[in-house]
C-alpha cells in the first residue's frame, strides 16, 4: 500500500468512527459514577451510568441550599438534563428541592411509589407543583420487581408503597441468621418512610442498594425469613442512620463491603446504627457525609472517611463519590481531602 492509499484509508476510518457516535455524545465511560451530595441529613444522590444517562434519587430539603449543591455537581459532571428523578418518599428532606431543581435543569422522567400514604402536604404547594411537572414529562409509578431502563445498568425496584419483593433474587434466598433475634418496634409516625421506594442498582458484578427511609419492621419483611437480596458491595444507610431503621436483618443480611451514611451533624448517625454497621460481617469501611455528634469519638469513622467534619450550613459542601467498574471493583473518594480508596472485586465462589 502506497502512502497516498494509506492516508485515504485512515481518513475513511476516522469518518466512520466519528459518524458512529451521535452528535455531541462522547464515547461511553467505563464506570458507573455515584455522587452522594450533602443535604445535611436529607437525600440527593446522582447516578451517571456508563452510557451517559443520569438518575437523581431524591431532591433534598426546601429553601434553595440543597438545589445549589445539586446543581454544582450537575455542572461539574457536565449534564444538560436529568433523565430520571426517583423519589423514594414524600418527606420534605427528600422532595423539598424538586420544584426549584426542575426550573434549573430539564427532568425527562419522574418515578415514585404513587400517592403519599400521609395526608399532610410535606412542603406548601408541593402537590400542585408535582402534578404540573408530571404532566409535562414522562411519569412512572413503580412496584417491587419493576425496573428503570437505564442502559448498562440493572436498576431493580425492591420496595415501594409498603410492598416488598415476594421472591428471592437469583443467587439469594438463603436463611438470614439475623432474623431469629429480630424484635419488631411500634412506630406510628412517619408512615411515608415505610412506603419508601428502594432500589438495587447493579453494574456488571457491582451491586449497590438504597432503601430510602424504610422502617425497621419493613426491613424484616424484605429480608426475613430468607435473604431476598443477597450480598451487596455498597449500602447507603437507611434513614440517615436513625434508630428507626438500619436493623441487623438488613445491614448484616446485605453484608456490604462499604457503607455510605447520608447523615447530618445532629440528624442520623445514631449510636445504635453505627454499632450495627461496625459489627456487620465483612464491612471494610464506613464513609460519612458528616461527622455525627451522636457518634462521638467511639463510633464515627476515622476523619479521612468523613466529607464534612464541621458544623452544619457550611460552604463548600463536600461530597463522596463512588466510581464502580463492571468487574465489581470500585473507588470511593472524599472530595474534601482528596482521600481515595479502591476496593478490589469480590472473589467469585462457584
Amino acid at each position: 500500500m502506497n502512502e497516498s492509499m494509506r492516508k485515504t484509508l485512515v481518513c475513511v476510518l476516522l469518518i466512520v468512527t466519528c459518524t458512529c457516535l451521535p452528535a455531541g455524545q462522547t464515547r461511553p465511560a467505563e464506570t458507573l459514577d455515584i455522587y452522594f451530595i450533602d443535604t445535611e441529613g436529607g437525600q440527593a444522590t446522582l447516578f451517571v451510568s456508563p452510557s451517559g444517562e443520569s438518575a437523581m434519587v431524591d431532591s433534598g430539603n426546601p429553601g434553595g441550599r440543597d438545589v445549589g449543591r445539586m446543581m454544582d455537581v450537575v455542572r461539574d459532571v457536565g449534564l444538560t438534563r436529568i433523565d430520571y428523578l426517583v423519589t423514594t418518599h414524600y418527606h420534605s428532606d427528600h422532595i423539598g428541592g424538586m420544584a426549584e431543581l426542575a426550573t434549573r435543569i430539564p427532568i425527562r422522567h419522574f418515578v415514585d411509589h404513587g400517592p403519599s400514604v400521609e395526608t399532610r402536604e410535606p412542603v406548601p404547594g408541593f402537590d400542585e407543583s408535582y402534578a404540573a411537572l408530571r404532566a409535562q414529562a414522562d411519569y412512572t409509578t413503580v412496584t417491587p420487581g419493576d425496573r428503570i431502563p437505564i442502559a448498562g445498568l440493572d436498576w431493580l425496584i425492591v420496595t415501594a408503597a409498603g410492598q416488598v419483593l415476594d421472591a428471592p433474587l437469583p443467587g439469594a434466598g438463603l436463611p438470614n441468621p439475623a432474623c431469629s433475634s429480630f424484635r419488631p418496634r411500634e412506630i406510628t409516625t412517619g408512615l411515608e418512610n415505610a412506603a419508601s421506594t428502594g432500589s438495587l442498582i447493579t453494574y456488571g458484578r457491582f451491586r449497590m442498594i438504597d432503601l430510602g427511609d424504610l422502617l425497621w419492621n419493613k426491613e424484616f419483611e424484605l429480608m426475613c425469613p430468607s435473604n431476598t437480596i443477597g450480598p451487596v458491595d455498597l449500602y447507603l444507610t437507611t434513614h440517615h442512620g436513625l434508630d428507626q431503621s438500619g436493623s441487623e436483618v438488613v445491614v448484616h443480611g446485605l453484608a456490604p463491603r462499604v457503607a455510605v451514611m447520608n447523615n447530618g451533624v445532629r440528624k442520623g448517625g445514631s449510636v445504635q446504627a453505627l454499632q450495627i454497621l461496625h459489627a456487620s460481617p465483612g464491612l471494610e469501611d464506613l464513609w460519612q457525609l458528616h461527622r455525627s455528634e451522636h457518634g462521638g469519638t467511639e463510633y464515627n469513622a476515622p476523619g479521612v472517611f468523613i466529607a464534612n467534619p464541621g458544623d452544619s450550613e457550611h460552604t463548600p459542601a463536600y461530597i463522596i463519590k463512588v466510581s464502580a467498574r463492571v468487574d465489581g471493583s470500585f473507588t470511593v473518594s472524599n472530595t474534601r481531602n482528596g482521600f481515595t480508596k479502591t476496593y478490589a472485586a469480590r472473589v467469585s465462589v462457584n
